[in-house]
């Protein structure tokens, strides 16, 4: 077994470092090399000797501007936010985040500049398929601060679709406001 993890371990060696070194240097024929021509330099160009009769004599300068350095615009630009979990686009421009917090769903609230929000609708129904058993996983999700949080937990791996259902109102008189299907990853 020594003798063959030697030369394979050889062979490896000499791959990497192969790998890594640099790539050679083209080489150069000297017929392709061309001398350039060396032209006069332009004296508009050269800069003046300090005490040079034949220079021009220089612009006066303003004391207070030599002093404070140039302001530099600075426009801030806002970043947007990242909203966590998948983002769902709201019919009247606002958004939901739905993600997965403790194992359990929860569906934030933003408005139309994806600062948080207070949820505008009493409640909402959620429904993802179990691959463990024959009927679909259920659960609603009530309020709490600016979210609505499940109460069943979804189990791992976390890749789904969910339809996601908004309600306003209490007990039977709860009315669907609106459905999303969500593809959750």
């Amino acid at each position: 077994m020594k003798i063959i993890a030697f030369p394979v371990a050889l062979l490896f060696a000499v791959s990497v470092m192969q790998a890594e070194s640099p790539a050679p240097a083209a080489l150069v024929k000297s017929d392709d090399l061309k001398v350039a021509e060396a032209k006069p330099a332009d004296p508009k160009t050269i800069p003046a000797k300090p005490g040079d009769p034949k220079a021009a004599p220089a612009a006066p300068v303003d004391p207070k501007a030599a002093k404070t350095p140039a302001k530099k615009e600075v426009k801030k630009v806002e970043k947007e936010p990242v909203l966590p979990g998948v983002v769902i686009s709201r019919p009247n421009g606002t958004f939901l985040a739905l993600e997965v917090v403790n194992s359990n769903f929860k569906l934030s609230f933003y408005d139309k500049k994806k600062k948080p929000m207070a949820p505008d609708v009493s409640r909402a129904n959620a429904v993802w398929p179990n691959p463990r058993a024959r009927f679909d996983n259920r659960t609603v999700l009530n309020p709490s601060g600016t979210a609505l949080v499940g109460t069943k937990p979804a189990l791992p791996p976390y890749t789904f679709i969910v339809r996601l259902t908004l309600l306003n109102g209490e007990g039977d008189s709860a009315v669907a406001v609106e459905n999303y299907t969500v593809q959750y990853h």
